[in-house]
């Protein structure tokens, strides 16, 4: 299992993979400042066929467009490849903004699991 932690003020992701799973645990707000820091966390995994992310935003205060830049950039990337994007924890200020966005519809949202799998 690789363990990798991305930490920035107060910012912090830690993805740990197992298999071809990804548990993507973010903390912090992501921002314009801070979501090249989430890119570069996924850099590794891009192109890998098949992968399961799941990522836990529980801890997630605020979160702008280009945070949602870079989910979208992800989710397209996993689609393209024959893997899957789940979102969970998110706050109700979250869940508002990716239903505005029309994200949740497109998006798998799960509000039943909470830290992972």
């Amino acid at each position: 299992m690789n363990v990798k932690e991305v930490k920035e003020l107060d910012f912090e992701v830690d993805v740990k993979e197992k298999q071809n799973a990804l548990n993507v645990t973010i903390s912090g707000e992501i921002d314009a400042f801070t979501a090249p820091k989430l890119r570069e966390a996924f850099e590794p995994y891009e192109g890998k066929a098949g992968l399961e992310v799941l990522i836990d935003l529980t801890n997630v205060s605020y979160m702008d467009s280009t945070g949602l830049g870079v989910l979208v950039g992800l989710f397209k990337s996993l689609r393209a490849n024959g893997g899957m994007l789940t979102l969970t924890g998110l706050s109700d200020r979250l869940k508002r903004l990716f239903d505005i966005t029309g994200l949740s519809d497109i998006m798998k949202i799960n509000t039943e699991i909470e830290g992972g799998v």
